[in-house]
């Protein structure tokens, strides 16, 4: 295969990375969820093989490729998943999206990852998902990895033009002109009551 169609085919996985992140993010579901984590793990791929760099040291991507792995092999647990908007419960945060995952499953993905790296692995869970009683929020951690990638592939030269990569990039530059951090801390707050109780009732529910 040519050095072209390396690019190509970077630039292909990149765009269909972004695509289904901005699909995450205005309408949110499992299946924009799951859709997106195939492709953040596909794109580490990608890049691994055609431009020689990965995703492999960022805490982030190593929790989310955690979670995607142990769904990707228990996929009848896809059900247990909530991703909610924000905005329909008395929650205080940066983002507008709640990934909700059981604290049990988190820690069976945790504990199924083989090899050298488990530990490693482990501390990244530990770092970047928010941990409240029962449930975990993993929406920020989501949100920085597509931040960070963003910086590498920019960094990596990979040509994009796709819409949805315009957008995302539009508002980080949009960011960076007014001194806005491009990640965020992405704790939750109730307005009334025990969050931890709140995330417990919500993962009770149907959900997207």
């Amino acid at each position: 295969m040519s050095g072209r169609d390396n690019k190509t085919n970077a630039s292909n996985a990149a765009e269909r990375f972004f695509r289904l992140y901005h699909s995450h993010c205005v309408a949110p579901n499992r299946d924009t969820l799951f859709s997106f984590l195939e492709a953040a793990h596909s794109l580490n791929d990608r890049l691994q093989s055609d431009e020689g760099l990965n995703f492999s040291d960022l805490p982030e991507f190593l929790a989310l490729r955690c979670l995607r792995n142990f769904f990707h092999h228990h996929q009848e647990l896809r059900h247990v998943v909530r991703a909610v908007p924000a905005r329909d419960y008395p929650i205080v945060t940066e983002l507008m999206i709640l990934c909700l995952v059981p604290r049990d499953i988190v820690e069976r993905a945790g504990n199924e990852t083989r090899g050298r790296r488990k530990e490693e692995v482990w501390d990244a869970c530990r770092s970047v998902f928010h941990w409240y009683g029962s449930v975990v929020n993993i929406n920020p951690a989501l949100f920085n990895f597509v931040v960070s990638a963003y910086e590498r592939i920019k960094g990596a030269n990979v040509a994009l033009a796709d819409e949805a990569f315009q957008q995302f990039q539009a508002i980080y530059f949009y960011e960076k002109a007014i001194g806005c951090p491009h990640r965020v801390e992405g704790r939750l707050a109730a307005h009334a009551g025990n969050i931890d109780q709140l995330l417990a009732n919500i993962m009770n529910t149907k959900g997207l």
